[in-house]
């Protein structure tokens, strides 16, 4: 069932004085703490639970917004447009909430379903995936819940609904890319569904075409980052052990920033929980893989799955972010 609110929201000016925990330095780890970005903040399976889980913003080295969904669901994509809404999976469905915390827009997925993807496509339109017997990758109107495109992707197991996607995204040209977590590959596909290119990535939990033309990829469980070239070919890489110090465990999102510097969601949900603290959740690293911030917060935040820069320019839902 969807639910649809067109009101007005607040301006994110007016909750930038809300009094958020500021941390203590991120000590003995590279950069600045929350002090390095601005940033929007979600994550998968938050305190080893589907319940209760909470979007956060960071500002001047604070905590200044939450929001928590009052459904069950893990967060797992969030993106803030840029009139300050923010749009979210939450595993059995999709919202967009505003900055004083009104649901304006929502999609609930039909049952033996899962959406994990919630990318905005303008400020009228969402492109969820949702998994399932079969897997579909839907855009939709917001204003009237109509579908615009619809498209049937394959699956290894059409049964195994929450270990088919993550996330998927639409391109500039209009084309899909998407991480077929189960099939270990990425694939394009055309406007009409045809398979245009593919490069395969074990374990693929998301993948960004980039400014370049070159193709990011996260490694999920494998615990890379790559970067590849339209001919498939690696031409940038970090591998498990690559960062001293700093192991990477299950990467989810990748992003790609304006000063070529590459950002890591490095989710801790694989280990048990009293080993969760000692887990890097955000990197940040050069193209010569020199970390210049590392943020490890577990009195604020949970695992990372889904990470937004505030201050890197580009409207998200006009293609502006790499990410």
């Amino acid at each position: 069932m969807m639910r649809f609110d067109r009101r007005t929201c607040l301006p994110w000016l007016a909750l930038l004085a809300v009094a958020g925990s500021a941390a203590p330095p991120a000590s003995g780890l590279p950069g600045q703490g929350l002090a390095q970005h601005p940033f929007l903040y979600c994550g998968e399976w938050q305190n080893r639970s589907i319940d209760r889980q909470t979007i956060q913003i960071v500002r001047g080295g604070k905590v200044v917004w939450s929001y928590t969904n009052p459904l069950r669901g893990e967060l797992g994509d969030c993106t803030m447009l840029s009139n300050g809404n923010i749009v979210f999976s939450r595993q059995y469905g999709a919202s967009e909430v505003t900055p004083d915390k009104k649901i304006v827009w929502n999609y609930d997925a039909p049952p033996k379903t899962e959406i994990h993807t919630a990318f905005p496509v303008g400020t009228d339109k969402v492109l969820i995936m949702q998994n399932g017997n079969p897997a579909k990758a839907l855009l939709i109107e917001k204003k009237t819940g109509r579908i615009l495109h619809e498209q049937v992707l394959p699956t290894r197991n059409p049964d195994s609904t929450h270990g088919q996607f993550r996330h998927i995204r639409m391109t500039k040209a209009g084309t899909l890319l998407v991480a077929h977590m189960d099939l270990g590959k990425v694939v394009e596909y055309d406007k009409k569904g045809n398979e245009i290119w593919s490069v395969d990535a074990p374990s693929c939990w998301a993948a960004v075409r980039l400014k370049n033309g070159n193709t990011l990829i996260s490694g999920n469980a494998r615990g890379y980052v790559r970067e590849v070239s339209p001919k498939g070919d690696t031409v940038w890489e970090i591998k498990k052990d690559d960062l001293p110090g700093i192991p990477l465990l299950t990467v989810q999102e990748v992003s790609r920033l304006a000063n070529g510097n590459t950002l890591i969601n490095n989710w801790a949900g694989s280990l048990p929980q009293d080993q969760w603290k000692t887990v890097v959740q955000l990197i940040e690293v050069t193209p010569a893989k020199t970390v210049v911030w590392a943020l490890r917060d577990w009195d604020d935040f949970g695992p990372a799955s889904s990470t937004q820069l505030l201050d890197e320019k580009g409207k998200p839902e006009n293609f502006g972010l790499q990410r």
